[in-house]
């Protein structure tokens, strides 16, 4: 058993400690405002004291345009902390656009996100036990293109050559609890089967019984900054490091397997 220090309890991180309480451990999270039983981000005395008493200690806090405010606020203190284990979910984004080419760990820092790009260098070079995890696209239940679906939400783009890697959101649990027991370093975490996000939509609208959206050119679908930043890069993340060295593998290894449980 351990104490787990989450700084960000987001999407990602509330179901990580829902597997780890499962299992007896105590999680303490950190949020903007202290609610659900969490420590406000800014109570130093209540972070600090928690810090100082947790064997492993993750955040999930995404850099904004001022940088990483975890590493601003509490980097020293994380630093130094008794703490066996550290981790930072990080973004496959910081690879930038690679022409739909496989890339792995080994490549470059690149890319238009420069306050992510900072953030992971940080992270990766706070600790020498730090492991950093690259995610892609994460879907999850509440939070998939079956809920786009229902809800009037999908496109299809028409950019045929556009694909992505996801991840279903209890494969970075998994991912991030098998990393207990492996060595420190930067992992991506991602399924086995990147894909066109079309493919996603026709093969929801097949399991929902849906029309499948027409087909539009990018400028048509009023897409949000966020959505045509996704769009505007290409790439399949290759997950084979993390299978060697902690002996990872996604209970979901492409999305027909994770969209079927969600469904």
């Amino acid at each position: 058993m351990g104490q787990m220090l989450i700084f960000g309890m987001g999407y990602a991180a509330r179901h990580l400690a829902a597997r780890l309480e499962a299992r007896g451990w105590d999680v303490v999270g950190t949020t903007r405002d202290g609610r659900d039983a969490t420590l406000r981000f800014d109570d130093e005395t209540a972070v600090l004291a928690a810090l100082r008493g947790a064997t492993h200690i993750l955040s999930s806090v995404p850099p904004g345009e001022r940088g990483d405010p975890v590493l601003a606020r509490y980097g020293e203190a994380v630093a130094v902390a008794p703490a066996g284990w550290v981790g930072y979910l990080s973004s496959t984004g910081v690879y930038g656009d690679t022409g739909g080419a496989w890339v792995d760990e080994s490549a470059s820092i690149q890319g238009r996100r420069a306050p992510r790009n900072a953030a992971d260098a940080a992270w990766t070079e706070l600790r020498s036990d730090a492991r950093v995890f690259r995610l892609p696209g994460i879907y999850g239940p509440g939070r998939s293109i079956l809920d786009r679906l229902r809800t009037g939400r999908a496109h299809r783009i028409d950019l045929p050559d556009q694909v992505f890697s996801r991840v279903h959101v209890d494969d970075i649990a998994g991912g991030v609890i098998a990393s207990f027991m492996g060595p420190p370093g930067v992992y991506n975490l991602a399924d086995d089967e990147p894909c066109h996000q079309n493919r996603l939509v026709e093969w929801g609208c097949a399991m929902l019984g849906l029309p499948v959206p027409p087909l539009q050119r990018i400028d048509e679908a009023g897409l949000s900054p966020a959505a045509r930043a996704f769009y505007a890069e290409n790439r399949r993340v290759a997950n084979g490091k993390v299978k060697r060295l902690i002996g990872w593998a996604p209970r979901y290894p492409s999305f027909r397997e994770g969209l079927a449980r969600l469904l």
